[in-house]
């Protein structure tokens, strides 16, 4: 984490201003506490990440694999008696998805630029320069580099501790990397100039995530997925096709670029192992906020 994104992270708590304890720093924050000026909120920052959860125990609780990984690596004592207290007081363990979130990585790693993407960097080329983008759902960190190439301040959000360590490999100047659920606000009230979530609707419930982006954007908004909700019982409850999706973002005041009114059926490809392909078709919208 760079020291200068303090300025910008609040507590998900209460949505106040945050302290900072640094352990171990070089060129940016390896380890330290993010702690709330105003409650008892209290985040790591481990591997570079700052971990802006409200309950690490319960993000803990279908993530055992991973606190137990964090408890052997992290070096300070304070975030390891942090990381041993959330584990032991997690209520009800969940299926663990450490394994799933690493394995996802792989396949993102491993997958070959698309269609999808080199839209996406046209689209990004276009548009006048911003101070501020955020990426709700930037795993590792593909689009983030493209992306922060042609902004002053670039943030992505992401759940997957793995995703994230990959994103911050990139080692992307003008860049930091927050793992958070997108609907807490570990940005407060914060305005940005751009706002991307591509292919996140089937993960995050849509229509509470579009209301965060309304709070959310300034001037754009870059939205994309292929609509494949059904992912068993973590599916989302309230599913949006491509006409319902434009007409919940003319109703939260976006209007729409005139070459994405019409629903898009862009190539996606995932390489999840040698004989296996994921083939999307990923329908993509550039909004603008409509001046009020």
């Amino acid at each position: 984490m760079h020291q200068s994104s303090l300025l910008y992270l609040r507590c998900v708590k209460c949505g106040h201003d945050l302290n900072l304890e640094t352990f171990e720093t070089t060129n940016e924050i390896i380890e330290g506490l993010l702690s709330c000026k105003h409650c008892t909120g209290s985040y790591p920052i481990i591997s570079s990440i700052p971990f802006l959860v409200e309950d690490l125990s319960l993000f803990f609780s279908v993530r055992t694999k991973l606190g137990g990984y964090l408890l052997l690596n992290v070096k300070n004592k304070k975030l390891k008696s942090l990381i041993r207290q959330s584990l032991q007081q997690i209520k009800k363990v969940g299926d663990d998805t450490t394994d799933l979130e690493k394995n996802w990585v792989e396949i993102y790693k491993k997958s070959k630029p698309a269609a999808f993407e080199s839209k996406i960097k046209n689209i990004v080329k276009k548009l006048p320069r911003c101070n501020f983008v955020v990426e709700h759902g930037c795993s590792i960190g593909k689009m983030s580099e493209i992306v922060a190439r042609h902004h002053k301040m670039f943030f992505g959000i992401d759940k997957s501790f793995f995703a994230l360590l990959e994103a911050k490999k990139r080692k992307i100047k003008n860049a930091d990397f927050v793992l958070a659920d997108s609907l807490s606000g570990p940005f407060g009230t914060m305005k940005f100039d751009i706002v991307l979530a591509l292919n996140v609707l089937e993960l995050i419930e849509p229509v509470k995530l579009l209301t965060i982006i309304k709070t959310q954007a300034k001037k754009f908004l870059i939205l994309s997925d292929p609509y494949d909700y059904e992912r068993g019982k973590s599916s989302v409850k309230v599913k949006l096709d491509a006409k319902s999706l434009r007409s919940k973002l003319q109703q939260l005041g976006f209007k729409l670029t005139c070459d994405t009114t019409k629903p898009s059926f862009i190539s996606w490809k995932l390489d999840v192992n040698p004989r296996l392909e994921l083939n999307y078709k990923v329908d993509l919208i550039l909004a603008v906020m409509s001046s009020k």
